[in-house]
Order: C-alpha cells, then structure tokens, then sequence
C-alpha cells in the first residue's frame, strides 16, 4: 500500500520553481475566480499523462476522478479498494505535475465521523489541491446516504478543517440521490444541498440527472428548489445569485454531454476492439479504424 505523509504532501505541492507555495496559492485563487466568472468545463485525468495533455489543451483547471483512477488499477471506485492514502499520493501526483488548479475528488472523506473527514481533509489541503470534493454517501447499499444531520456535521467539519488550515480551497458538497437510487431524488438533493450550503459549503454537486424538467427545477425554476442543486457534471457556486447560477447551468450542462461524449468513445473502441479482436488478422486494423472514426463522429453533441 503506498502511503503519503501531510509533510511530503505540502513538500510536493510546494517544491521550488511552479509549485512553490506562492504559485499553489496564485492557484487557488485562479480557481475561485473560475467560479465567479461563469462557465468552465473541468475534465478528469487519471493519470499524470492524461492530466498534462488536458492541461495542454488549454483547460483552465482539472478535476481527478476516483473511478478514473481506481479502474485505470483495475479497482472498483469504492473507499475499500482505494485507500486513503493512495489515493492522496494520487492527488498530490496530479497537483505537482501540473501548473492549473487542481480539484480533489476525496469520495467521502474516508472516514464516517466529523472528526476523521477533518483529519483527512486537512491531508488532503496538504496536497496542493485548490479544491476537494465529499460525498455523502456510505457504500453501504442497505443504508446508502449517510442521515443528514451526520452529513450536514461531516461537511461542516471539513469546512473547519479548511479554514484551520489557512488555504483558499474550494469545498463542494456532494449529494449522491441520483447514483444511489433515492426515491425522490430531486427533492432529497435540494433538501441536502440547501442544508450543505449552510454548513459550509463553497460549491453544490448533485450528479445523476438527466431528465431536462427535473434539472430546471434542481436550479431553482420551482417553488420546490429555490437553491441550485446541480446537474450531470455540473458545479454551480452556491454564492453566485439566483438568474446568473441559471445562466451557469444552461452552459454547464453541456459537461454532461461531454461526459456521455467520453463513455461513447470508449464503447466505440471497446466494440471495434472486440471486432479486431474477434477478425484476427492485420488487415482487419485498417477496416475498423474507419469504422472507430466513424463511431467516434456520430457521438452526441
């Protein structure tokens, strides 16, 4: 198991030249500017290659992605499979290979009670990040949100966390109601996210919908969700007032489209893998790269 102590963390993040603690913060700040300006997409690299290629395409920031990593390991994206610890020595390899902004996606703060998500979010501030992410659900399929008080408490301790720490992070609260099958998603995501909000929360995630109705009400065009609650891949700055965090989404849920843009073309390519693999001679290469060129142009815009 790789493990990571917060000294050689900071000592990533913070090495002379690109990464030094003042460009860690000139970072940080650029990331918080980000968000008060509007409409970014923030893609999800998996690995140092793939996080310097985003950044040489111009993205202003990047994300990492714990199912990303995990299943380039050949893990499953649970907390079990992916410690801690590998996964901070992840983050801080992503950070230190990179000059934009980094956001964290930390899961669910690897620990249950307020106290260990501080502890652990303090280890993860320690890493450069200019923002970190928590879920609040459990992984436990017979309970899987954590209750919201308990919830609300482990988003308020990482908020406290960070401000002990003195750093400029972005912290976004995540409500997991879409991916693990809440009844009434919507209205459960508003309900948390209102509720994260208070706690402390700079930024409000709700991953998971796809019904165009349900994403108008989930920013604010209902009487029943006055907050932004999010959207598929979207973030939306709780700070930001109500008709620009709309404009916000109407951009923003493009990302979603994005993202469905990348799961096409790995089944494209995991299809005409399967048909190369399946023809067995060289000849075969030529016939399927134009049938990948063709799977990839048809993807949706």
């Amino acid at each position: 198991m790789n493990t990571i102590d917060p000294r050689e963390a900071t000592r990533l993040a913070g090495k002379e030249g690109s990464h030094s603690p003042a460009n860690v913060s000139r970072r940080r700040q650029a990331f918080r500017t980000l968000h008060g300006a509007g409409c970014f997409v923030i893609p999800n690299p998996w690995d140092i290659g793939s996080a310097r290629y985003l950044q040489h395409l111009g993205f202003p920031a990047l994300a990492t992605t714990s199912a990303g990593f995990a299943f380039s390991q050949g893990l499953p994206d649970s907390e079990a499979a992916l410690s801690r610890d590998r996964n901070l020595s992840h983050i801080a390899d992503i950070v230190a290979a990179v000059d934009v902004p980094v956001n964290a996606d930390f899961a669910s703060g690897y620990g249950r009670t307020p106290q260990e998500v501080a502890d652990n979010v303090t280890r993860c501030v320690a890493t450069g990040v200019a923002g970190l992410s928590i879920e609040d659900a459990t992984g436990d399929s017979s309970s899987p949100l954590y209750e919201l008080p308990l919830a609300v408490e482990r988003v308020r301790a990482a908020r406290q966390a960070i401000d002990q720490s003195r750093a400029d992070v972005l912290l976004t609260a995540r409500a997991e109601c879409y991916l693990v099958g809440h009844p009434d998603a919507l209205r459960e995501s508003v309900r948390r996210l209102q509720a994260y909000a208070e706690a402390g929360a700079d930024v409000l995630f709700a991953p998971g919908p796809h019904d165009p109705m349900e994403i108008t009400a989930g920013r604010g065009g209902s009487a029943e969700a006055d907050q932004p609650a999010g959207g598929a891949r979207q973030w939306v700055d709780r700070r930001r007032p109500r008709s620009a965090g709309r404009q916000t989404h109407q951009c923003r849920r493009r990302i979603g489209a994005c993202r469905m843009d990348e799961l096409h073309a790995c089944r494209a390519v995991a299809e005409v893998g399967g048909e190369l693999r399946r023809a067995g001679e060289p000849g075969a290469v030529w016939r399927h790269q134009r049938v990948l060129h063709d799977r990839l142009s048809s993807a949706p815009r």
